[in-house]
């Protein structure tokens, strides 16, 4: 009996004799239609990646004229403003709650109740409307506008961008010997003239933020060109992490080696080959590092070796700042107020604690601190929900990789967090931002490919099955 040949669909089903007429379908189900998406709120998106750029590089430190335009403010405004305009227009929702958005607005909301009992109104009220709400704008800006996996890769690859210059600047000062005032026991570089990168500290937290999306971009192109700039910016991000002496931006780097080691190893192909190339590196790499950088880092384990100080006095605030919560649980001192509580706790010294979790809660009791562990939490499962449900779909491999990497990031600020004063800027919530836009690229993605496939496929079953008997007869002759 001659059976008649027939083909299937790569997944193993048989379309049968007549499915030759509608084959393409799946070759369009591998690159599922997203110019709709894309064209939503383009002004806004390209307002977003400007903004980006004035973060980051704060070019208004370079060109005076600038300052007193307030170009970040305008940037941020003119976007949400786009926004709402194009969503009023296709006559959406103007608000896309989620369940992230309603406790960052919950944290906003408690923060202003607990105003009247700060220790400083006016410096709370100052703190909220100068730093913490432009963090939750550009918070939902991100979330709101990044829909699309090519909209996410275009503001991954200009933060990976934006660090080449912040490097360069770490590498210069090093190199001229631009040290900051008062480091003679630990010659310290500053850092890049921004309100993100200004001391050494801060410019190793935003490269470490940023440096795992570089390894994204270097593991999802199989382009080769782009490779190698990738692997180039990568290793001058971390050669400045090293250079800034940052205890912290030593640790945020040791995670995002063992974070990504323990993720490629478990694969199969050239992620693992990659894993294992780069780990002798990294060995051969500890080896030449210099003695004095060795003995500043030993002081995370040993604090009473710091001679310069600032390790023991960081563990005394950090002691007081917990004495401080036990004593006022429910409200704190008020958000930003942490140096008047650590100056009434230990006596007047002026400064932060430098502990994230610490100054939500010194500053919002621990209702705050709350709200902040769920919102961490919350878009934390953004970006692994992401990844999750892009990792069986090889044409979602860029966006894989890019909930990876913002996944590693905030791995990077929940361990780094400990040592840094950045409770209500924009480091945590742009990160945050982006998982939430990554989960949504997603869900984008993935109902546009069901969609495509439905729609090209129910022809080719109606085609190929729907004269079942001649189909049978051609079967069984």
């Amino acid at each position: 009996m001659n059976r008649m040949q027939t083909q299937t669909d790569g997944r193993g089903w048989d379309l049968g004799p007549y499915a030759s007429s509608g084959v393409a379908w799946w070759s369009r189900y591998a690159n599922p239609p997203t110019r709709r998406e894309d064209s939503k709120s383009q002004a806004a998106f390209v307002a977003v990646v400007i903004l980006t750029f004035i973060l980051l590089l704060s070019p208004q430190t370079w060109i005076p004229a600038l300052a007193p335009l307030r170009i970040a403010f305008l940037t941020a405004g003119a976007a949400a403003a786009f926004l709402l305009v194009d969503r009023w227009k296709r006559r959406e929702r103007l608000m896309n709650l989620n369940r992230e958005a309603l406790v960052a607005a919950a944290l906003l909301v408690w923060a202003f109740l607990t105003l009247p009992l700060s220790y400083w109104p006016g410096g709370s009220m100052h703190v909220l409307s100068d730093t913490y709400l432009k963090a939750l704008v550009i918070f939902w800006l991100l979330a709101n506008v990044v829909t699309t996996a090519q909209r996410l890769r275009f503001v991954a690859t200009t933060l990976v961008l934006c660090t080449v210059p912040l490097a360069v600047a770490a590498l210069n000062n090093f190199v001229k010997g631009n040290l900051m005032a008062g480091s003679e026991s630990v010659e310290r570089i500053v850092g890049y003239q921004s309100a993100l990168a200004s001391n050494p500290n801060d410019l190793a937290f935003m490269l470490n933020l940023v440096i795992p999306l570089g390894i994204a971009i270097f593991l999802s192109t199989t382009r080769p060109l782009v490779r190698v700039l990738c692997l180039l910016v990568i290793a001058f991000d971390l050669l400045s992490v090293i250079l800034t002496f940052s205890r912290a931006g030593f640790l945020g780097a040791a995670t995002i080696g063992l974070v990504y080691f323990a993720k490629l190893i478990r694969r199969p192909g050239s992620d693992r080959s990659w894993a294992f190339a780069v780990a002798p590196l990294v060995m051969l790499s500890l080896l030449l590092l210099p003695s004095s950088y060795v003995h500043r880092i030993a002081t995370i384990t040993d604090v009473d070796t710091d001679p310069t100080g600032s390790a023991q006095a960081r563990w005394r605030d950090n002691l007081a700042a917990a004495d401080f919560v036990m004593e006022h649980p429910i409200v704190g001192a008020g958000i930003g107020m942490d140096v008047l509580a650590l100056n009434q706790v230990r006596g007047s010294q002026w400064k932060q604690v430098h502990n994230v979790y610490l100054q939500y809660a010194v500053d919002l009791g621990l209702p705050g601190l709350l709200l902040f562990l769920l919102l961490l939490w919350g878009v934390f499962r953004a970006a692994r929900s992401s990844r999750l449900r892009s990792a069986p779909i090889p044409t979602l491999r860029d966006l894989f990789y890019l909930a990876e990497g913002l996944e590693v990031s905030l791995i990077v600020f929940a361990v780094a967090g400990v040592f840094h004063p950045v409770a209500y800027h924009v480091y945590f919530y742009y990160i945050a931002g982006l998982a939430l836009a990554a989960r949504s690229a997603t869900d984008t993605a993935i109902s546009m490919t069901k969609a495509s496939a439905e729609a090209e496929f129910e022809p080719v079953v109606l085609h190929a099955y729907g004269n079942s008997r001649r189909y049978i007869a051609h079967q069984l002759t």
